[in-house]
């Protein structure tokens, strides 16, 4: 018993002691709640995951920006890379631009025919050459001698009979016209290969350009392909000519394009300075309800009063005179009682401004030629320009000099040709329209006599290849390498080239019968040569063939 209520003691006594309000712990609290506990967990929690989030975010964020750095800094060197390629580009496409810009320079100033520089370089002739023979120098020599110069004097004589009828014609159509109405026409002027004394072809024609005005009040203003209005492929080479009245404004005033009504009066032009009518323009020769001279009016005009000068002086003469050509105007013909006749064209032109370029009224037609685009438009002719040219370089040139030979040589053999095969789209202006550009481009010690086969080589060559290609570039037109002796127009050497043979791309039929004309006349050439040669034997000749003869 006494142990047992001990036992009951000592538990009670123990519960007493290790009660906790009695012998609280060091910094230990009692939790008033334990839900509260609970929703502060959570907020902990929930602080420390955002926490985590910003630290993540913090840390793409740097990632991205060294990402950001690094490929900014290989974009960086990229472009370098790039920018030295690209520098690279750009100084070659210069170098290429300059180039081109080099060569259409050259273009322009009358290197864009590609000569050739070797005298036997015979390869560049293609297949047409083949098996030529060409004529040695003792051939062709004796051959120019005995065939050719001594037709010199012959033509010497006629130039000098031809010019003075003409002039005396002239003098007379100037008496018979009137001056207040009619045009003034001036001394004509030799051009042609009369003229510049290569024609070796009979019958011989002298070649006479006419200069005339419009009576005053009017003057004449010129209009060209070149001088800044667009005009289409077929019209290069043409020009206009405008009858205005002196004290005329160029650019022409606002009422002549704007209707002003009625009621409005422009202050500048009264009704006493206005153009004359349409019927009174017509007759300074202009085309129908215009102010453009009209060619075919001009040579009616012309035809008209060389008649009524030629009744004038008939009496001084013991001969007749009449147009000869219905498809050349000024195509006369002196017929002598003895049965024999010389012929010589007189073609009324306008000059072009104040040089020796001029508007011709019609101009030899060739298979070649192309349609005059309208009776309003005018050919122009560079013929002074050229005589000049010829005349200039043969002070330069060696004594005796075979620039002249050639041309007269390749004219005869071409004109041969002609005869046995018939017209072909080449003419004597494009022969010596090559023989031009080598005279500009070869050495003058290279035309000495002696070298005339070598330089008949090269002209063929040089037709040849233009003939391939189709291009044979207008002299003048475009060349920039003009000499500055000779005055010649600025404007027409800035001009673009003007391509002679640009009707062979349109006329294929034309092209085809001049080329096969040309290799043709390469075969005969030789026994052409040795036929008309004196003292070459018979036998010489059998190269010949048949079929063409």
């Amino acid at each position: 018993m006494p142990v047992g209520i001990f036992r009951v003691c000592l538990l009670v006594i123990t519960a007493i002691v290790n009660h906790p309000l009695f012998f609280p712990k060091e910094n230990g609290t009692v939790p008033e709640n334990t839900e509260e506990i609970i929703q502060k967990m959570k907020e902990r929690e929930e602080s420390l995951r955002l926490e985590q989030l910003r630290l993540e975010q913090e840390i793409a964020d740097q990632e991205a920006t060294q990402k950001a750095l690094e490929k900014a800094a290989l974009v960086v060197e990229e472009n370098k890379e790039e920018t030295v390629r690209w520098d690279m580009w750009t100084a070659l496409s210069l170098v290429i631009f300059l180039l081109i810009e080099l060569w259409r320079q050259d273009f322009q100033e009358g290197n864009w025919q590609d000569i050739g520089g070797e005298e036997d370089d015979m390869e560049v002739l293609g297949k047409a050459f083949k098996g030529v023979a060409f004529p040695n120098k003792a051939v062709l020599a004796s051959f120019y001698e005995k065939r050719i110069l001594g037709t010199t004097g012959d033509m010497a004589r006629m130039r000098e009979m031809v010019e003075g009828f003409a002039d005396d014609l002239l003098e007379a159509l100037r008496s018979v016209c009137n001056r207040d109405a009619d045009m003034e026409v001036e001394d004509c002027v030799g051009v042609g290969s009369m003229y510049e004394n290569w024609r070796v072809r009979k019958p011989f024609v002298c070649d006479l350009i006419v200069p005339f005005s419009p009576p005053e009040p009017y003057c004449f203003r010129c209009q060209t392909w070149c001088s800044g209005d667009s005009f289409p492929p077929d019209e290069q080479g043409y020009g206009t000519i405008k009858v205005c009245r002196a004290d005329e404004d160029v650019t022409g005033c606002i009422c002549d394009k704007t209707k002003l009504g009625e009621d409005m009066l422009c202050l500048l032009h009264s009704q006493v300075n206005t153009t004359r009518p349409s019927s009174d323009m017509e007759d300074l020769l202009c085309f129908k309800n215009t102010q453009y001279l009209d060619a075919d009016q001009v040579m009616k005009w012309f035809q008209i009063a060389v008649t009524k000068a030629w009744n004038r002086i008939s009496h001084k003469y013991e001969f007749d005179l009449s147009f000869s050509l219905l498809d050349s105007p000024g195509a006369l013909k002196i017929k002598f009682r003895s049965g024999k006749s010389i012929a010589f064209n007189l073609t009324p032109v306008v000059q072009y401004e104040n040089s020796d370029v001029y508007f011709i009224s019609h101009f030899p037609r060739s298979s070649l030629a192309a349609d005059v685009p309208s009776s309003t438009h005018w050919f122009l002719t560079f013929a002074v320009y050229e005589r000049r040219f010829i005349h200039l370089v043969s002070k330069t040139l060696p004594a005796n000099a075979c620039h002249v030979s050639c041309l007269q040589i390749l004219s005869f053999l071409h004109g041969k040709q002609c005869s046995l095969t018939g017209p072909s789209g080449l003419t004597n202006y494009h022969l010596k329209t090559v023989m031009l550009h080598l005279l500009q481009t070869r050495p003058s010690q290279d035309w000495a006599p002696e070298k005339l086969e070598a330089r008949l080589q090269d002209m063929l060559k040089f037709l040849e290849r233009c003939l391939h290609e189709k291009k044979l570039y207008h002299f003048f037109i475009g060349n920039g390498k003009v000499p500055a002796e000779l005055g010649f127009p600025i404007i027409f050497q800035r001009a673009e080239p003007l391509n002679l043979f640009r009707p062979f791309v349109l006329r294929r039929d034309i092209y085809r019968k001049t080329v096969d004309t040309f290799h043709e006349m390469l075969r005969n050439m030789s026994a052409l040569i040795n036929e008309y040669t004196v003292h070459i034997p018979l036998a010489h000749t059998n190269g010949i063939r048949k079929e063409s003869l």
